[in-house]
């Protein structure tokens, strides 16, 4: 166990429960057809990437580096700084947000104080270790599910939902579906379960229990991210709340947590970003450095490696900034670096595609004919989602 669960849990991050408790409470169960398309795109995207990993024993940004022309590859680390800059920005936002519930004004402390708190365990200590507790806050989470059950849900007219497409052609429909894509196969995921493989050491002799890792990941991602759907559908649908703050999504959970619901959201809110604020900018800069072809590494320091240090410490001052910015709509943030991160989306796809199917990168290992459909069709239709969305914007 390790680099898929760890990628899927940081999958279910602040922006993703945003995304997913707007999803619920805007449009009840109207968008559960699209998790299983999701999940079987997430599935599959997720297990070639750490194929790649154990085939090659390197990270994605090497790959793209050593094959790619350098047009193509400053196209796709553009593509990947955008995604992941504004995903490292939604971190600290939830941060702030999780915070603020428990005492509004206390996150213009906290949130400096904690950023330095994850820079100084990056640099100086053993992220390994603090990772296993942001993982533990994460499984409040849970919660979901049974929050889902005690409130009751109209279980005849969810699945039906989710096994009959009901999509609509209005702006705000379109805008949230791009957000669930963008938050459930999030450009950084590909990038840092791959590396994390690498990393780990597993090789193509010992990769059929990561393959079931990666598979069992994404299924438990996905469903925490239906259950989540579920709750807001059945807890704010009927009362037409629409989330415009942590508090509201956190209704949600009173099914299960009553007066405490606050609480308990803030708390896996918290966990969940942290996990993903502590990855996020250290992935980011590894891939870009790697790329560069530039000395990286924390234990390097600013002076031998400048380009690493500078990308890992300015991605959190500049997540830190924007959060704290005084009247900015933060959940309404949250959403739009989703749709961002789904509008860069293809760029990574299509490089993956490209990489994963090479015979003299991937041996025996390469891509077959089903992953091969079922990835390039998905790689299609978010590209297609993307430009749908844009010119709908336009419009």
């Amino acid at each position: 166990m390790g680099p898929g669960l760890i990628t899927a849990n940081a999958g279910n991050d602040a922006g993703g429960i945003a995304t997913y408790s707007q999803a619920g409470a805007e449009y009840g169960y109207g968008l559960l057809w699209a998790f299983p398309l999701i999940l079987l795109s997430l599935a599959v995207v997720q297990e070639m990437a750490a194929r790649m990993g154990a085939a090659t024993g390197k990270g994605l940004s090497d790959l793209i580096r050593e094959n790619f022309s350098i047009r193509t590859t400053s196209i796709v680390l553009l593509a990947l700084l955008v995604a992941n800059g504004g995903t490292v920005v939604s971190e600290f936002i939830g941060i702030a947000a999780s915070v603020k519930l428990l005492h509004n004004g206390a996150q213009y402390v906290a949130v400096p104080l904690i950023a330095a708190a994850i820079w100084l365990m990056v640099v100086k200590g053993s992220y390994r270790s603090v990772e296993k507790v942001f993982l533990s806050m994460t499984l409040v989470f849970f919660a979901y599910p049974i929050s889902a059950v005690l409130a009751h849900p109209n279980w005849g007219s969810a699945l039906r939902h989710t096994v009959v497409p009901s999509a609509t052609l209005s702006q705000g429909y379109l805008f949230t579906f791009v957000a669930l894509v963008g938050t459930s196969i999030t450009p950084y995921m590909q990038v840092y379960v791959q590396s994390a493989v690498a990393d780990k050491g597993i090789t193509a002799r010992d990769y059929a229990p990561e393959r079931i890792e990666v598979y069992l990941a994404s299924v438990f991602a996905n469903l925490i991210a239906v259950f989540i759907v579920i709750a807001t559908a059945a807890t704010l649908y009927p009362r037409h709340i629409v989330i415009n703050d942590a508090s509201q999504a956190a209704q949600a959970l009173a099914p299960l947590a009553g007066k405490y619901a606050e609480l308990l959201f803030a708390t896996g809110l918290f966990g969940a970003s942290m996990l993903a604020a502590a990855i996020l900018p250290l992935a980011t800069a590894y891939s870009i450095s790697e790329a560069l072809g530039v000395e990286k590494g924390v234990d390097a320091g600013f002076r031998d490696a400048p380009v690493f240090m500078g990308l890992f410490t300015g991605l959190m001052a500049v997540g830190v900034v924007v959060a704290l910015l005084p009247g900015l709509p933060l959940i309404q943030i949250l959403l739009v670096v989703q749709v961002i991160d789904c509008l860069l989306l293809p760029f990574i796809l299509f490089s993956i595609l490209r990489l994963v199917n090479s015979p003299r990168l991937m041996g025996d290992m390469v891509n077959g004919r089903v992953y091969n459909a079922v990835a390039g069709t998905a790689a299609v239709l978010v590209t297609g989602l993307a430009i749908a969305y844009i010119v709908s914007t336009v419009v």
